[in-house]
């Protein structure tokens, strides 16, 4: 399996769908389904029974998974949605991520 072009903590802009042009952070990435959840990003209803965390039960909104092809790493530089390079970085040991529009490096 290839390398996935987004990692946790990453902010990304959503391509399309319900969400089509929101940012989010990542907070998870699933990557034996190819999916990230999105903070805020795709959210759905959820039935729950009562437990310790909510004593009350109920109707909870959380997020669910996106496909990761929906979704685009932002430009640290200008804000906007990019695509994702690698190259070596000056120590030449390592890969580093850029953003292919404005060259910056991702962190």
């Amino acid at each position: 399996m290839s390398k996935l072009h987004i990692k946790k903590g990453d902010t990304v802009y959503v391509n399309s769908g319900e969400d089509k042009g929101k940012t989010g952070r990542v907070l998870k990435v699933l990557v034996e389904k190819g999916r990230a959840l999105v903070e805020g990003i795709n959210m759905v209803s959820k039935s729950t029974k009562p437990n310790a965390k909510n004593p009350q039960g109920g109707i909870v909104k959380q997020e669910a998974p996106i496909h990761i092809s929906n979704l685009n790493v932002v430009d640290p530089k200008t804000g906007k949605p990019t695509r994702v390079g690698r190259r070596e970085s000056s120590d030449g040991r390592t890969f580093v991520r850029y953003a292919k529009k404005s060259g910056e490096e991702i962190k």
